[in-house]
Parts: C-alpha cells; structure tokens; sequence
C-alpha cells in the first residue's frame, strides 16, 4: 500500500461509499469490546450512505485521505459543538481504516483540519476520545493534546467515560 499519493480534500457526494466503509472499519476495530456487540453493529448501520450525505448537507467540514484508489481515512470537524471541552474549535470525529494507522496519515489529516480551524479564527482546539480507547488517547496524546474534562456519556445505553483533549 502506497502512501505517497495520498491527498487530504473536502468530501462530497460521491465520496458517501468511501466514508461509510472507513466508519464501518474503523468503528468495528476501535470500539469492538468497549461498545455492547449488539448496540456497536446498531450504530454502524446507521451510518449508511443516507446518512453520510445527509452529514454532507449540514455544511459541517468532512476531510478526507484519498489515495486514489480509495478513501481510508476522514476528519469531521468546525466549531466546537459545545462548551465542555473550553475551546473554539472540535475535531468531532477523526477515523482511518485499520491497515492506513500508525503510518503517520491520522497525524497529517489531525494537522490539516487543526490549521482549517485556526484559518477560520479557531485555533485552541479539542477533541473527545472514549477513556477506554487506548489507540485514541495515545494518538491525542502523542499530537501534543493535554488531558482536560472528563464526562460521563452514554453511548447506545452504556455509560461510558469520556476525555478531552484540548490543543493550544
């Protein structure tokens, strides 16, 4: 698998296969054990191609890695959606297919939605990770992201922890 024509480019239409394919993929390798079995295969059928054009419409930014042959990775991201984490900006999701992490693609897709956000007057930045998610703490971690809030969420009925990650 190469990584040398990888591209990051904003989503559209056609691209709705592609993103529900990583979120499936992602999905499945990151929370298999931390979200009930039943409730995890629930949340990924929702996210279909309806779905992903729907999130389109929204006008919330969707970054992806294209590598040409297909896409293996996104960033949602825009103004923070809330006020729990303390910052302008939220990098709502940021997922890769299994195969395309620990390649240093989720570092350059995280560099160019923060530089996004900062090009839109929102440089302090933060991110939600499940505590539970090893993968996901270490990568926020290992981009310079301090630990800050931590919440009680509840994700398809499970009460799960969650951290922020605030980026300055």
């Amino acid at each position: 698998m190469s990584t040398r024509t990888t591209s990051i480019r904003r989503a559209r239409d056609g691209d709705v296969g592609g993103l529900s394919q990583v979120f499936d993929e992602a999905w499945r390798e990151a929370y298999r054990g931390i979200i009930p079995g039943v409730a995890l295969e629930q949340l990924i059928a929702q996210r279909d191609r309806a779905w992903w054009r729907g999130a389109l419409r929204r006008g919330r930014p969707i970054a992806l890695l294209d590598t040409g042959a297909a896409i293996v990775g996104y960033a949602t991201y825009g103004r923070a959606r809330g006020r729990g984490l303390g910052t302008e900006g939220e990098v709502d999701e940021i997922y890769l297919r299994p195969e395309y992490q620990g390649l240093g693609l989720g570092r350059r897709l995280f560099r160019a939605v923060r530089n996004d956000l900062a090009d839109h007057g929102l440089a302090r930045t933060g991110a939600w990770a499940l505590e539970e998610n090893d993968r996901a703490t270490a990568f926020y971690e290992g981009l310079g992201g301090r630990a800050g809030p931590r919440v009680l969420d509840r994700v398809a009925g499970a009460p799960l922890a969650k951290v922020g990650y605030i980026f300055a």
